[in-house]
């Protein structure tokens, strides 16, 4: 069994960010991460919005986040994490158990893909999870939104707010927005509704993408261009591993506040698997260094 004061499980930023705060801290600190570092914002071509570091690659940025944490004194062994015993603040992989006294969960959350046809290959290359992430690419460009909850249409007014031409791509004939809200995207002048609509397959063309639809109700298909497409059909939270364990909402986040606290001593939520209003690399990785903070302050009794 490896000993450590504070065990990190996943590698985003809000990983990153916990684990350099934490050996800043002189805590000896572990992250555990069973894939590459950076979590979704590594698989992001170009993130614009983060501060002081103007257009930079998504993966560039993670490499300098893990850097950072490892020059600080961060031990990070890319293991996958087979099971978790959060109230005993161990993990266990398949070559070693991990005993902390306390534990910091960052497993993030993964968006929900839609399954068409194409759209894996083109991640980051036209298709995109986060319209504010990469709106801006695409200012006054012709664009797709697929779905129509809340988050859906969010990002339809936010990218009509930048000039953009907008189609929404719901598979219903309502938007299941707040009524509010969707009453501002169906009255917004540069938002255009296919509904009863589904994505079949995306392809890439010189001018952007072509998303070939299917109408549910008709069967009928059709073919609209744009420049990029967004989905926002939904997050699924990556905490499978915890249930049971520690207070979750229905959907399968972990109850935790801007403390970062959970319902379990010693066990703190950081970055997109707790329930948030905004899913960005800086929330990341500002929950990072909460929980961090929090951590210390546990082992400390302070």
């Amino acid at each position: 069994m490896a000993d450590y004061e504070v065990i990190i499980l996943g590698g985003g930023p809000a990983g990153l960010t916990a684990g350099l705060y934490a050996a800043r801290s002189g805590l000896k600190t572990l992250l555990l991460e069973g894939n590459l570092p950076g979590g979704q914002a590594s698989t992001t071509n170009e993130l614009e919005n983060y501060p002081g570091c103007g257009r930079i690659g998504g993966p560039e940025l993670m490499m300098k986040f893990e850097e950072q944490a490892k020059e600080a004194g961060l031990d990070i062994q890319y293991q996958g994490v087979i099971q978790a015993r959060l109230k005993e603040h161990a993990l266990e992989t398949r070559r070693q158990r991990y005993q902390a006294q306390a534990l910091i969960l960052a497993t993030g959350a993964a968006r929900r893909k839609l399954g068409a046809a194409g759209e894996d290959m083109l991640a980051g290359r036209g298709v995109s999870y986060c319209a504010t992430c990469d709106g801006a690419l695409y200012r006054g460009k012709p664009v797709a939104v697929v779905g129509g909850g809340n988050t859906a249409a969010e990002d339809a007014l936010y990218l009509a707010g930048i000039g953009c031409p907008v189609t929404v791509i719901h598979r219903r004939d309502a938007l299941r927005a707040d009524q509010a809200l969707g009453r501002r995207v169906l009255d917004h002048p540069l938002v255009t509704m296919a509904w009863n609509s589904v994505v079949e397959r995306i392809q890439q063309t010189g001018d952007g993408l072509q998303l070939h639809l299917r109408q549910v109700k008709t069967d009928q298909s059709s073919v609209i261009q744009a420049a990029g497409c967004f989905v926002a059909v939904g997050t699924q939270p990556q905490t499978g591993l915890f249930a049971g364990q520690v207070d979750m909402d229905p959907e399968g986040y972990i109850a935790a506040g801007e403390d970062t606290h959970t319902s379990l001593p010693g066990v703190f939520a950081a970055g997109d698997l707790r329930r948030k209003p905004l899913r960005q690399v800086i929330t990341a990785a500002a929950d990072g260094a909460v929980a961090a903070s929090q951590a210390l302050q546990y082992i400390r009794g302070l």
